[in-house]
């Protein structure tokens, strides 16, 4: 009951200021109809349950299922098995990404099950590379390098449409059902492995995952026969407030349709190694049953909610912005991103364990300060897209050339949470309020939607991978400041009692 209580209240922390935010938008602009508000509130309150129940959920049932999978197939030290396992296990978690199925519903001329698919595969085939990265003890910032300088090689011969959306499918990927179970069966595997390089192997997973998108969507731009466009979803009429709560009761089996789906698969591959390797005690089995029961009802909550109540008001309140002025979205949309960081559910997830596995050194509240900053600057630079309807290549190039070379001045591990929080930072909220919000202010601008609004989740993605090597900077520079105050006083103690050593 208390660990509910604590979620709850991270939960409540969390959505507030950003719903009220948009109430404060929603006001000053003139206003939703009072029915779509009324929506929009029902929508916050099941994000403030979802969030509980599933960050309750995720910590006792995908935090140990990856974990356990990750320590134990590692343990055989079968080189294939383990890869084929990292292959399947992408491809399904991939899948049953609700952020992945927002986005691709959101795109009109591609087949949800050809994007989908070709993201899964993607995610499955970088997720063994990721592995084999361990093993192999290869340094993850020049892997980065050779990754995007493929990805840039590639993007080079892609439709500009393709552009924007390749980057975005990177982000979506890493949400709330990727994150918790790749970080976990990164640190599983990293622990049987051993060696000095453990801490550093714990993370960098996700970085690496989240190229598998681009490249796979870019390889798509080049083979698949149509170009990409979307449209702008209007908010709906509502006749009544019954109208409003049969709109969120009919969505209700919808997303326990696809929330059952998409997480059936990671729990039947989870029993099937259960019997077949690793005979965890049913005390423990049933432990993992109660958390997948509070993770399935949690993600379904949270997201009708983003869907029913929030995408609506991103499209509406980012139109309207640009209807009072191009220019004014972006320092509404920096503090609009800044608040939404707070929501998401992996970046709770990401810090809560890189808090524990550097045993404090990085506090869940810097690295939370880090990640709101850089939020802010992602959706100020994606909204200057918007507002002068430049080409994402002057923004996005130089960006990742920055993040990379930064990784051979910051130690090793901030390197690789740095690239794993470009990934869990853009998760549902991202998809659902903010890529509606640029949508909703590209089409009253006259923008083209597809290269002008997608690419927001792109740029959540690739900014704080310089925030917090930034944050690597600082930490090494006051280590070293440290290590030196602490040598002077040892000489200067020695020094009175009439020694001096000469420290090398």
């Amino acid at each position: 009951m208390k660990n509910f209580v604590k979620k709850l209240k991270e939960s409540v922390v969390a959505v507030i200021p950003i719903t009220a935010l948009i109430l404060i938008l929603n006001f000053s602009l003139g206003g939703m109809p009072s029915l779509n508000l009324a929506a929009f509130g029902v929508g916050a309150f099941l994000l403030i349950a979802g969030m509980t129940l599933y960050s309750l959920g995720s910590s006792v049932s995908m935090e140990p299922m990856g974990e356990h999978l990750g320590a134990k197939v590692t343990g055989t030290n079968k080189i294939p098995l383990i890869l084929a396992v990292c292959f399947v296990v992408g491809v399904i978690i991939t899948v049953a990404e609700p952020d992945l199925t927002v986005l691709a519903t959101q795109i009109n001329s591609i087949p949800n099950s050809v994007l989908i698919i070709a993201v899964g595969l993607g995610v499955g085939v970088f997720m063994t590379i990721a592995v084999l990265r361990i093993f192999l003890k290869i340094p993850l910032n020049l892997l980065l390098i050779f990754m995007y300088a493929v990805v840039f090689a590639v993007a080079a011969f892609v439709p500009a449409d393709y552009l924007p959306l390749s980057f975005d499918s990177g982000g979506v990927t890493t949400g709330p059902i990727t994150v918790p179970f790749v970080l976990a069966f990164g640190i599983g595997i990293s622990n049987v492995v051993g060696g000095s390089r453990s801490q550093e192997d714990s993370f960098g997973m996700v970085g690496i995952c989240s190229v598998g998108p681009i490249l796979a969507v870019l390889i798509l731009g080049l083979v698949y026969d149509s170009e990409a466009y979307a449209e702008v979803v209007l908010p709906q009429d509502f006749t009544s407030f019954g109208h409003v709560m049969q709109t969120y009761l009919h969505a209700l089996p919808v997303y326990l349709k696809e929330v059952g789906i998409a997480l059936a698969p990671i729990f039947v591959f989870f029993i099937i190694f259960q019997f077949i390797m690793l005979k965890l005690p049913y005390k423990s089995l049933f432990r993992i049953f109660i958390g997948a029961v509070y993770t399935y009802i949690g993600l379904t909550l949270f997201l009708t909610g983003v869907n029913v109540g929030f995408m609506p008001a991103g499209t509406y309140i980012g139109g309207a912005l640009a209807d009072v002025n191009k220019w004014i979205v972006v320092p509404v949309g920096a503090l609009v991103g800044a608040l939404i960081v707070l929501a998401e559910p992996a970046v709770h997830i990401l810090i809560s364990q890189v808090e524990s596995i550097t045993g404090g050194a990085l506090s869940r509240k810097n690295m939370l300060f880090v990640l709101v900053i850089s939020m802010a600057v992602a959706v100020a630079l994606s909204m200057i897209r918007v507002a002068t309807g430049i080409s994402i290549w002057y923004i996005i190039l130089p960006v990742y050339v920055v993040a990379l070379g930064l990784s051979f001045f910051v130690p090793k591990m901030f390197t690789a949470i740095a690239f794993d929080s470009g990934g869990v930072a853009s998760g549902p909220m991202t998809a659902t309020f903010l890529l509606p919000f640029a949508m909703g202010a590209a089409a009253s601008v006259g923008g083209n939607i597809i290269t002008d609004a997608f690419g927001i989740i792109a740029f959540v993605a690739m900014t704080p991978p310089i925030a917090v090597q930034m944050m690597g900077i600082v930490y090494k520079i006051k280590k070293s400041v440290a290590r030196r105050e602490a040598e002077a006083r040892y000489r200067e103690l020695l020094a009175r009692e009439g020694e001096i050593i000469v420290l090398e």
